[in-house]
């Protein structure tokens, strides 16, 4: 028998230094998220900088595809509750428009401006907001502290309101971070200030699954463990509670590129999205 003891948290969250040409992440996704927008706003197809709430940051883009939109998809972005905003990632609301469906992606307050209680919150009003301008299916997604996001929109205390938890037909959580406790333990929670009491209300794998949730948690084989280890937290902890689940480890992805099937119509990722 082999015990197992987490050391250094620091390593165990770090993404970057541990990939190959790590230090490509984030500047490798500017140029196509650019692109399609710009090829997306050519064509009188994208709907940039919708507000949703008051704050500065409260803003979404809206893709829409060719004829009236199946249903909408909502991705929302990672970087550890404290970095980017939805720029970074347009390029992959490809795959579900060219299935049909209109994608939104929003951007939030960062930390520490913000609670990742808060956030929460506005995630839950980005998504209403969208919701009021798409009719249809609803499907979420995100990655990383994304991932965490758009799993709490689907816990039995989501700010998201009857109607619209009424329309979801799945979420798929991308590397993300389902159990916030072990963040208190890296040096990002020197911004994030994570306290126990809200590691406890803001973990969706403590939390109480919404009836009829469906989740799909999809993860890179190739990722640190840690990040293999929250994805098939949530999975298993949910499946306990009546929640459909599944739990994916994509061959050959890491944390940055286990997205990028997102682009494609054809990825298995965007499949499990639109269809489970």
């Amino acid at each position: 028998m082999i015990y197992r003891r987490i050391t250094d948290w620091n390593d165990a969250y770090a993404n970057g230094p541990n990939i190959p040409g790590g230090d490509r992440w984030p500047d490798a996704w500017v140029a196509p998220a650019k692109a399609y927008r710009d090829q997306m706003q050519a064509g009188g197809r994208a709907k940039l900088g919708i507000r949703y709430g008051e704050a500065e940051r409260n803003v979404y883009d809206l893709f829409l595809p060719e004829g009236a939109p199946k249903g909408l998809v909502v991705f929302v972005h990672g970087g550890y509750w404290l970095r980017f905003d939805n720029s970074f990632w347009s390029h992959l609301a490809k795959g579900s428009v060219d299935s049909g469906y209109a994608v939104a992606m929003p951007s939030y307050t960062l930390c520490p401006a913000i609670r990742i209680a808060g956030i929460t919150q506005e995630i839950g009003r980005a998504i209403e907001h969208a919701a009021g301008e798409i009719d249809g299916p609803m499907f979420l997604t995100g990655h990383s502290a994304g991932g965490h996001l758009v799993s709490r929109m689907v816990c039995a205390d989501s700010p998201l309101s009857e109607a619209t938890r009424s329309r979801l037909r799945n979420v798929v959580s991308i590397s993300g971070v389902h159990d916030l406790r072990p963040i208190m333990r890296i040096e990002q929670n020197q911004t994030l200030h994570i306290d126990h009491a809200e590691a406890l209300s803001e973990s969706p794998a403590l939390l109480e699954p919404a009836a009829g949730a469906r989740i799909c948690c999809w993860v890179g084989a190739g990722e640190r463990s840690e990040f293999i280890r929250q994805n098939a937290l949530l999975a298993n902890a949910w499946i306990g509670c009546g929640a459909e689940t599944s739990c994916v480890e994509e061959p050959d992805r890491h944390h940055f590129n286990v997205i990028d099937g997102l682009a494609d119509p054809a990825h298995a990722l965007t499949r499990t999205l639109l269809t489970g």
